[in-house]
């Protein structure tokens, strides 16, 4: 068994999936076991024989490359990732990352010695070297209506500055899904991540799921570890992805914090985006949204089609 399978996605961005890689190789310690697995999330053709041409060329063992026919999403394409991984750690990396440092030795290291951590991430930076956010809040009514500057300033112990520069690991709620890693025992126990959910927050509940039901199933910032995030290469950025990450968002808060809450935000998002669809009518299509109540139904997960091998 191994210490570490990293768990990578591509869909339609080989090139960064190939950097991914390439950093992985070139960063990661030779005294780390570890294997690199590849999903392919029904991309193109021409793109995943790009993919399979490398993965074929390159003299590393433990590098799989496996394509799904659907497109299952984030959580979707690493479940199916992790059929065939055999570690005691999974490390999810989106492709558009690659590693500045020994980050899988880092962060498997500070699992390995702190027993009440189940789920760590290094620290993320941008292209241009600056510092990002490398945690979140967990999700919830409280933090959507008030914003997560209310919460730090009231309560900074339980919700510590995410635009702090922290030098030491911090126990922290949820982390990003951009470099997330994971006790597989407590990923497996948990159901890991749930597919119905296409993309956005599926790290958050991920998050809220292990602290909730594993004994030592804390989070934490690791920022001696340190990657640069090309944001949004792997999904980009549209009106869909906006429509998403909303759809993914009401899921979430009511299927961990309940109806009402669900409902609250709901109508509280519905009547912003009444007056914001008054300024600007390309709003419209966001407010129709959330009076049908942002059904799992209108995600991109049920417009699917097979790719072609």
């Amino acid at each position: 068994m191994k210490d570490i399978s990293v768990i990578l996605i591509n869909y339609n961005s080989s090139s960064f999936t190939i950097q991914c890689i390439l950093s992985i190789l070139e960063k990661t310690t030779k005294h780390l076991n570890y294997e690199i697995i590849v999903v392919d999330n029904a991309s193109n053709l021409d793109d995943f024989k790009a993919l399979e041409d490398f993965v074929l060329e390159k003299d590393f063992e433990h590098l799989k490359l496996v394509r799904s026919k659907i497109n299952t999403g984030f959580g979707g394409g690493n479940m199916y990732g992790v059929q065939f991984a055999n570690a005691t750690h999974y490390a999810f990396v989106n492709n558009d990352t690659v590693l500045q440092n020994d980050c899988l030795q880092i962060v498997y290291d500070f699992l390995e010695k702190n027993k009440d951590a189940a789920i760590c991430c290094p620290q993320q930076y941008n292209e241009h070297e600056e510092v990002q956010k490398s945690f979140d809040h967990f999700l919830s009514l409280r933090r959507e209506l008030f914003g997560r500057k209310i919460l730090e300033k009231i309560n900074p112990v339980t919700y510590p500055k995410r635009k702090k520069i922290y030098t030491s690991p911090i126990k922290v709620q949820s982390v990003p899904g951009s470099f997330l890693v994971v006790s597989a025992d407590a990923f497996d126990k948990v159901g890991g991540f749930d597919t119905n959910i296409f993309l956005y927050y599926e790290e958050t509940d991920l998050c809220y799921r292990i602290y909730k039901q594993i004994k030592h199933g804390n989070c934490y910032l690791v920022p001696k570890g340190k990657y640069t995030h090309f944001k949004g290469k792997s999904t980009g950025s549209s009106f869909l992805m906006k429509k998403e990450l909303k759809i993914s968002l009401l899921y979430v808060l009511k299927k961990n914090s309940g109806f009402i809450p669900y409902q609250i935000l709901r109508w509280w998002l519905t009547i912003k985006f009444l007056f914001k669809s008054i300024i600007k009518p390309k709003n419209f299509k966001l407010l129709a949204l959330f009076l049908k109540g942002a059904p799992l139904t209108e995600s991109l997960k049920h417009q699917q089609s097979i790719a072609k091998q």
